[in-house]
C-alpha cells in the first residue's frame, strides 16, 4: 500500500463529502484540500457511501479493494459491449485488461471518481443495445451527475435518439435526463442554487498547466488564452457537425429529416428498428446495428477528447476502453493489425509519461489525428439506393427487437 499516492484525491473527495455529512447544504462551502467541490450532486451521494463504508476515508485498503471489484465490473460492461458488436479481435481484449499500468493506478491506487463515471456510462450504453432507451437515459444522466466529462457523449446520443424517435418522441428522454439532475440536486438547489450550478457545472474553470498532458508543446500563455479555448470549441463543433452530417447520417435524405416522425421519413417504416439500422450502417460500413450506436457514441465522446482544454492523467479512462473499437471498427486487412495495436502502445506510452513533455503530447496529438483520419475515410458511405433491400432475416430481428 502507498498511501501517498491515495491522498491526494481520496482524501479531498472525503472532505469534501464530509460538510454534506454534518449537513452542508450550500455548495459554496463543501471543499478539501484540492479546492473548492467542482462535481455534481451525485457525485456526493456515492462517495458519501463510500466515506461511511470506509470508516470516514480512514481505511483506503478497503476503498481500493472496493474500486478494484468496479474496475471488474467496468470491464464486464466494456467486454458485453464488445460482443454485442462483434469488430474488435480476442486479442486486443489483453491489452485492454493488463497492459495498462495507468488505468490500473486511476482505478485501484488512486481512487478518482471518473472510473464510477464511466463505469455507470458503460451500463447506459449497454441498455442502449439492448432497446432500453428510458432506462438507458436515466443511467446516462446519473453518469453525468458524478462527472461533466460524459457530456462529450450527449451529441452522438442526442442523434441516435433523433434517429430513434424524431423530435418529438425523444423529448421524453431528454426530460428523463433533464429530471435525475434536478432530484439529485433538489437539496443544494434549495439553498444555494446558484452556488451550486456555478460550482458543480463551471464549463469555464482553468486547468492547471502543470498537470496537462496534451498540450505541454504550448507556452502557458497560450495554454491558458481564452481565445484558444474559443477555437478548440470551434473545432470540436465543427467536427460533431461533419461527422453527424457525413458519417452518423448514412441516408441521402436532408438531416433534418431526423426531426419528423420515423413513419413519416423515406423509406417509412413505424419507427427506427434493428431492421433499419442494419440497413442504414451497411451505407457507411460493414457495422451491424449495435455496433452502429456505438460507432456514433464512442466517435462522440472521442471527438471530445481529441478538441479538449487539458487532459490530465486521469482523463485517460475518459476514453481508453473505447480506443479498441475506434481503431478496429472500419475494415482491416491482416497487414494492418500491427499498426494499430503499435499505436495502441504509444498512445499508452504518452500517458505513462511524466510529467508530460513536448516530445509526448505532440505524438499524442499524432495518434488522436491518425484514428481521425481512419474514422473518416474508413467510413465514408457508398452509393444505396433509397428502398432497404427486402430480407427475411433481418425482419425476424426486427420483430424480437419489437
Amino acid at each position: 500500500r502507498r498511501p501517498a499516492d491515495t491522498e491526494i484525491d481520496w482524501k479531498a473527495y472525503m472532505q469534501e463529502v464530509e460538510g454534506f455529512a454534518n449537513g452542508t447544504l450550500d455548495y459554496t462551502q463543501l471543499k478539501g484540500d484540492t479546492g473548492p467541490l467542482v462535481y455534481p450532486a451525485g457525485f456526493v451521494y456515492i462517495f458519501l457511501g463510500l466515506y461511511h463504508a470506509t470508516g470516514r476515508g480512514s481505511d483506503i485498503r478497503l476503498a481500493q479493494y472496493l474500486f478494484a471489484g468496479l474496475y471488474l465490473l467496468n470491464l464486464l460492461l466494456v467486454f458485453r459491449i464488445y460482443c454485442r458488436t462483434n469488430k474488435v479481435p480476442p486479442y486486443v481484449f489483453f491489452f485492454m485488461c493488463c497492459a495498462s499500468y495507468r488505468i490500473h493506478s486511476i482505478f485501484v491506487l488512486r481512487l478518482f471518481n471518473d472510473p464510477v463515471a464511466m463505469a455507470i456510462l458503460f451500463l447506459a450504453i449497454n441498455l442502449f443495445l439492448e432497446e432500453r432507451w428510458s432506462w438507458g437515459c436515466l443511467l446516462f444522466s446519473l453518469a453525468v451527475s458524478v462527472k461533466m466529462n460524459i457530456l462529450l457523449f450527449a451529441p452522438g446520443l442526442l442523434f441516435l435518439l433523433l434517429q430513434r424517435f424524431g423530435l418529438l418522441g425523444c423529448i421524453p428522454k431528454l426530460c428523463i435526463c433533464a429530471l435525475l439532475q434536478v432530484v439529485l440536486g433538489l437539496p443544494f438547489l434549495l439553498v444555494n442554487p446558484v452556488g451550486y450550478l456555478t460550482r458543480s457545472f463551471d464549463l469555464g474553470r482553468q486547468f492547471q498547466f502543470k498537470w496537462t498532458v496534451n498540450w505541454r508543446f504550448l507556452p502557458e500563455e497560450v495554454f491558458q488564452n481564452r481565445v484558444f479555448h474559443a477555437a478548440l470549441l470551434l473545432a470540436h463543433l465543427a467536427g460533431l457537425g461533419l461527422f453527424a452530417l457525413h458519417r452518423w447520417h448514412s441516408s441521402k435524405e436532408n438531416i433534418l429529416t431526423l426531426l419528423k416522425d420515423p413513419a413519416k421519413r423515406k423509406p417509412a417504416s413505424p419507427r427506427l428498428t434493428v431492421n433499419n439500422i442494419l440497413w442504414q450502417a451497411s451505407c457507411v460500413c460493414s457495422l451491424n446495428a449495435n455496433a452502429w450506436i456505438v460507432f456514433i457514441l464512442f466517435s462522440s465522446n472521442f471527438l471530445g477528447v481529441c478538441c479538449s482544454r487539458s487532459l490530465h492523467y486521469q482523463f485517460y479512462v475518459w476514453y481508453f476502453h473505447t480506443l479498441p473499437y475506434l481503431l478496429w471498427c472500419t475494415p482491416t486487412t491482416k497487414l494492418a493489425h500491427m499498426p494499430k495495436v503499435l499505436l495502441l502502445g504509444v498512445i499508452e506510452l504518452c500517458w505513462n509519461t511524466y510529467p508530460s513533455t513536448v516530445c509526448s503530447s505532440l505524438s499524442l496529438h499524432v495518434c488522436h489525428g491518425l484514428i481521425l483520419l481512419q474514422l473518416w475515410y474508413g467510413t465514408a458511405p457508398t452509393p444505396v439506393s433509397h428502398t432497404p433491400p427486402p430480407s427475411k432475416k433481418p425482419t425476424a430481428v426486427s420483430r424480437k427487437a419489437q
